[in-house]
């Protein structure tokens, strides 16, 4: 049995500040190093050794992968980072307060703009001073694969390359790997294993640092998935993620 665990980081200064994040790079507020803590003794305590750890560009998922591997004692293991692994791209949404642009536009309008599979916000115009095109992280990122804004769609199509050609293929040497990534990009490896429609992906809800947990045979096929924790608990934490904005 081969296993890959998802996680989603740790919650960040601004999920509790109910921000749009994207691609911005904001740290992990207190609580959020207290979760990444926290799941790494839940996979201590069910008995995970990881081979090998992917995760994204962004410091609040850098962090958390390396809370969760001290906690496991295997800080040695190799980590691969990908821009690939980047949240959705909120283009001029980045940094809006949920609540407040809500009210402003509508609970409706907002909506769209966070879960429809493939409608964009407004992007950034390239002298942004947001745009990633201005950050030494992406200097080596083809000008013309660089996102302004993206859609859910959009964040998939980029994804899915690195996990057909990186993530993947390492499960045959490995057998268990851990991508710490964020809400949209782990939400487009989900709808890949499990076959979920454009209309379905929308509604799923990965709360902060839960580990999720997928099982696969020798074959590489997708077995099965759970997470770990208490089943109520985090459906409750799944609920606070869908009510996010319209509080």
């Amino acid at each position: 049995m081969k296993r890959i665990v998802l996680l989603r980081h740790g919650e960040s200064l601004w999920n509790k500040e109910n921000r749009f994040t994207g691609w911005t790079d904001v740290d992990l507020s207190p609580r959020g190093v207290t979760e990444a803590r926290e799941a790494g003794k839940a996979l201590r305590e069910a008995g995970f050794e990881f081979g090998a750890a992917f995760t994204s560009y962004l410091k609040r998922a850098v962090k958390t992968l390396d809370i969760v591997l001290d906690t496991l004692d295997r800080d040695w293991i190799p980590v691969r980072k990908s821009w690939r692994l980047n949240e959705k791209h909120y283009g001029a949404l980045q940094g809006l307060n949920k609540s407040e642009t809500a009210s402003r536009y509508g609970e409706e309008l907002v909506r769209m703009w966070r879960r429809s599979y493939d409608v964009a916000p407004a992007p950034l115009s390239p002298e942004d001073p947001r745009s990633a095109s201005r950050e030494a992280r992406y200097a080596e990122v083809p000008g013309d694969e660089l996102p302004r804004t993206e859609s859910l769609r959009d964040t998939i199509a980029r994804l899915m390359p690195y996990w057909s050609c990186e993530i993947l293929p390492a499960l045959r040497r490995y057998d268990a790997l851990l991508v710490v990534a964020h809400g949209n990009s782990l939400r487009g490896i989900v709808k890949h294993l499990k076959g979920i429609s454009d209309e379905e992906i929308v509604e799923l809800n990965l709360p902060t640092a839960v580990p999720y947990v997928f099982e696969f045979d020798d074959n590489l096929s997708y077995a099965k998935d759970y997470f770990l924790g208490d089943r109520e608990v985090i459906d409750k934490l799944m609920d606070a993620v869908a009510r996010q904005g319209c509080r």
